[in-house]
C-alpha cells in the first residue's frame, strides 16, 4: 500500500458564505461528546465574533502541530465523537491529529486564510521544537469545513499573503514534476490537477490585489470570496485527487529546509513555501518566469530574499541544515529532479538571492 498515491479530495462537506460560523450548533447536533481543539489567540478572536461561550470542554494546543502535542491533548480528552479544530493551519493539524488518536469526526472552522490545513486530510506534522517532521495522513477527511468570509476578513494581512503564497506553489510544482511527464502517461488525476491548478494561479494573479484591498476595507468582495475559497478548498481539493503530483515539490523542500534555521520561526509557513517557488524555478532554470512573477509577489508582499525571513548570513554553511533538508531524498524536491544535490540546490539560492 503506498499511501501517497491515494486520491484523497478534500473534506466531507465544506461550506462557505456569509455568517455560516453562526449554524455550528445546528452541525454539532448530530454528536454528543464534543471537544474544542483551538490556541488562546484563535479562541479569542472566535469569541469575540461569535459572541456565546461554546458549550464544550475547550483543549489549547501548544503551537507545534506535533504527534507529542495531538497525543498529548487526545490523553486529556479521553473520548470523544467529534473534535473542533477553531483556530489557523497548525490548530487546525492538532486537531486532525487529535482526532485520528481518538479515531472520531473532525470539524474544522478556521480563523483565518492562510492555507489548506482546514480542508484536508492530510497534515503538515513539526517536532515539539517546530521544526518540520513529515507530511501526516488521515484515515477519515474533515466532517466539515466552515469558512464563514465574514468572520474571516479578521484574517491579518500577512497571513493572508502567506495563503496565496502557499496556493501559488500548487501551481509551480504540479507544472515542475509533470513537465517530464509525457502525456500518455497523465492520469485522468493527473490532468485534472494540471487543470485545476492552471485555475488556481489565474485566480491568484486576477484576484489577489482585489482580496487584499476587500480585506484592508473590511468588505466581501466576490474577488475576496475567490480567494479564500481557492487558498482553502481547491488548493485542498487538488492536493487530494492530484496525489503526489499536487502536494508537494520543489517549494515546500525549501519551506522544509528553513524550517531548521531558528530565526525563520516568525515567518509564515505560505512566505517560506512562496520564497521556494522561486528557488525551484531557479533550480529548473526558468529565470523567465521569475522575471514574470517577481513584481506580484512584490505587489502582494511575499519575499524574494532570505533577509525578508530574518536570515541575514547566506553562507553555505550557515545555510547548511536548508539544503540539506531541502535535497533529503525523503522530502520532496526528488519530484522535480530525482538526482537533485545540496550543491544544486545552494546554487538555485544563491542565484535567486543575486536578482
Amino acid at each position: 500500500m503506498n499511501i501517497n498515491d491515494e486520491v484523497r479530495p478534500g473534506g466531507n462537506r465544506y461550506v462557505s458564505g456569509t455568517d455560516v460560523i453562526k449554524d455550528l450548533p445546528e452541525y454539532l447536533a448530530a454528536f454528543n461528546d464534543i471537544a474544542i481543539v483551538t490556541g488562546d489567540v484563535s479562541y479569542r478572536v472566535f469569541n469575540d465574533y461569535y459572541q456565546e461561550e461554546l458549550p464544550f470542554p475547550v483543549y489549547r494546543y501548544d503551537g507545534s502541530a506535533s504527534y507529542e502535542n495531538a497525543q498529548e491533548i487526545a490523553n486529556q480528552i479521553g473520548k470523544a465523537d467529534v473534535i473542533v479544530g477553531i483556530g489557523g493551519g497548525r490548530v487546525c493539524d492538532t486537531a486532525k491529529l487529535t482526532a485520528e488518536v481518538l479515531n472520531c469526526d473532525v470539524i474544522l472552522a478556521p480563523t483565518l486564510i492562510s492555507n489548506c490545513a482546514p480542508f484536508t486530510p492530510i497534515t503538515a506534522v513539526y517536532y515539539p521544537n517546530r521544526t518540520f517532521r513529515c507530511m501526516g495522513f488521515q484515515s477519515r477527511a474533515p466532517y466539515l469545513t466552515l469558512v464563514d468570509w465574514q468572520f474571516l476578513l479578521a484574517t491579518p494581512r500577512e497571513y493572508f499573503e502567506a495563503g496565496i503564497g502557499d496556493t501559488l506553489a500548487k501551481w509551480y510544482e504540479i507544472e515542475g514534476i509533470t513537465r517530464r511527464l509525457n502525456e500518455e502517461d497523465k492520469s485522468a488525476y493527473t490532468r485534472l490537477g494540471i487543470a485545476c491548478t492552471k485555475e488556481i494561479a489565474a485566480i491568484l494573479f486576477e484576484d489577489s490585489q482585489k482580496a487584499i484591498n476587500s480585506l484592508n476595507q473590511q468588505t466581501i468582495t466576490p474577488a475576496f470570496a475567490r480567494v479564500a475559497d481557492t487558498i482553502v478548498a481547491l488548493a485542498g481539493e487538488t492536493g487530494g485527487f492530484a496525489v503526489s503530483y499536487g502536494r508537494s515539490a520543489g517549494a515546500h523542500a525549501v519551506h522544509d529546509g528553513l524550517s531548521y534555521l531558528e530565526e525563520t520561526h516568525k515567518a509564515l509557513h505560505g512566505k517560506k513555501v512562496a520564497y521556494g517557488i522561486l528557488v525551484q524555478l531557479a533550480y529548473t532554470n526558468d529565470f523567465d518566469e521569475i522575471s514574470k512573477i517577481l513584481p506580484f509577489y512584490e505587489q502582494i508582499g511575499l519575499p524574494n530574499k532570505l533577509a525578508q525571513m530574518n536570515i541575514e548570513n547566506a553562507t553555505k554553511e550557515s545555510l547548511a541544515p536548508v539544503i540539506q533538508q531541502a535535497a533529503a531524498k525523503d522530502d520532496t524536491f526528488p519530484m522535480i529532479d530525482p538526482e537533485v544535490t545540496e550543491e544544486q540546490v545552494f546554487a538555485a539560492i544563491q542565484a535567486v538571492e543575486a536578482l
